[in-house]
């Protein structure tokens, strides 16, 4: 399956070469500063391009070209002292990527004291070039403004500001999920399901927007490698089903029999592909094979879903974006949707038939018999499962004026009563009530399904948005 490559992060520093021989040990006590943001962003899929200072114009249309060679998806730009605008623009107007400009003092207050008790102007004068990170800051935005380029701002301290670096990291995390969806590839199985005209979206927008490679799927192919599938293959998969489902006592042996084959030959299907995400639906009319792939194809969806590659049923191609959204964030992403209201304990029923995150379940997941898919063709075993309470998103990726945007609401999923229909079922409550949720999320006219996931990530989503162009609307 898919293993995105790492988001290339482009990092420099700034500062005035004028300075160097005249206050002794700046330059080293800033490329300090430099160092330890970069240790405070890598982490795992990231990969950091650190061009140290940039000192002069010459240097800075040099570090243009370097970032510009090394395919870089985003650019920190730390403001260590003051520094020319020339020697940020042209580093910018190369690379042509987003960025953000870090201004961080390296601690919460001079110590002023300690400061004017040096007693040598000169080394007063170095001390305080190393505190005068927002001295710059003003210059650099009004020339990328007149410039036209877009760019974005985080202020606080290099240590002990726990707010400045949540607000770092929700911009490297997003800026690594923008890279992981550009060339992320999409399967596409079967056809549309006939009448949900809220589903129907322009593929070619979805490419244009996130990157999306789409790779259009025969049932046919499923169908045939189910052929192939050995009995040391079916065993092996009946016993993973075993280990990861909660199996019900009614389920029939040739029922999962066929899901574990279907499994099988699903997991193949996604590997020859490299696919990582997927969206199907199917009828099979007088084509017994395909029907029987299509209905035996529950129980492997949700383990592909819970390995990071999220299926989305009834060909909900915007769905499956906004799943793959929640699953690089590491947030789950769960196939939904409006299933009822409860009124007296003010919540919303939301789940759907087919896959579930079995990952983000409140233990583990049932596997119940179906003699009908309400709606769809055939019979057989289905998933029901709860999310686990705590707090959750809601996302939904939405056309709107000719483009696309993110549609997202925070809740709280809440234990109580649910549906014990074989489906994946979940109560969730909104801070402005189920009546008021309901009414503002369906104003912004999304489609019916939406994805689902564990946490409150509003921030990351955001910035997510800024990166990739799209308008962010959220729901409260």
């Amino acid at each position: 399956m898919q293993n995105p490559a790492p988001v290339r992060i482009g990092l420099f520093g700034i500062g005035l070469d004028t300075y160097w021989p005249q206050f002794a040990g700046l330059r080293e006590r800033l490329e300090g500063y430099l160092a330890r943001v970069e240790s405070r962003m890598a982490r795992t899929g990231v990969e950091i391009v650190n061009l140290g200072l940039v000192d002069n114009p010459v240097r800075a249309y040099a570090a243009g070209h370097e970032f510009r060679r090394a395919d870089v998806d985003i650019i920190f730009l730390h403001v260590t002292t003051y520094a020319l605008s020339s020697t940020v623009l042209p580093v910018l107007r190369r690379a042509k990527v987003p960025v953000v400009v870090l201004n961080l003092a390296p601690s919460p207050a001079i110590d002023y004291a300690a400061f004017n008790a040096l007693g040598d102007r000169t080394r007063m004068t170095g001390d305080w070039l190393a505190y005068c990170a927002a001295c710059p800051v003003p210059e650099i935005a009004n020339v990328l403004r007149r410039s036209g380029i877009a760019f974005h701002q985080v202020t606080g301290v290099l240590e002990d500001d726990p707010a400045c670096w949540a607000e770092v990291d929700a911009w490297v995390e997003a800026a690594r999920v923008a890279s992981a969806m550009d060339g992320n590839r999409l399967g596409l199985m079967g056809h549309y399901y006939n009448g949900m005209l809220d589903i129907y979206t322009d593929t070619t927008l979805q490419c244009a927007a996130f990157g999306t490679h789409i790779e259009i799927l025969e049932v046919d192919e499923l169908a045939a490698r189910r052929r192939t599938v050995s009995a040391a293959q079916l065993a092996g998969r009946r016993l993973e089903f075993s280990a990861t489902f909660d199996i019900q006592p009614d389920c029939p042996d040739e029922d999962l029999d066929e899901a574990a084959r279907t499994s099988v030959a699903l997991d193949q299907l996604v590997a020859e592909h490299g696919l990582g995400s997927m969206a199907y639906y199917y009828k099979g009319s007088g084509m017994p094979e395909n029907e029987q792939a299509i209905a035996s194809i529950i129980l492997g969806t949700s383990l592909l879903t819970a390995r990071g590659v999220p299926v989305a049923g009834e060909y909900e191609v915007k769905n499956a974006q906004a799943m793959k959204i929640l699953q690089l964030f590491g947030a789950g992403g769960s196939f939904t949707e409006y299933y009822a209201m409860d009124f007296k304990d003010d919540v919303v029923l939301m789940g759907h038939d087919g896959p579930g995150h079995i990952a983000i379940a409140a233990g583990r997941t049932k596997v119940r018999p179906l003699k009908v898919y309400h709606g769809k063709v055939g019979r057989g075993v289905s998933v029901e499962m709860a999310v686990k309470p705590g707090p959750v998103t809601l996302l939904s990726v939405i056309e709107r004026d000719g483009g696309l945007a993110l549609l997202y609401a925070q809740g709280e999923s809440v234990p109580g009563p649910i549906l014990e229909i074989g489906n994946t079922n979940s109560r969730y409550r909104f801070a402005g009530g189920a009546r008021e949720f309901v009414n503002r999320w369906n104003a912004e006219g999304p489609a019916h399904h939406c994805a689902v996931g564990v946490g409150h990530i509003a921030d990351k989503l955001d910035k997510l948005g800024q990166l990739l162009g799209l308008p962010v609307i959220r729901v409260v």
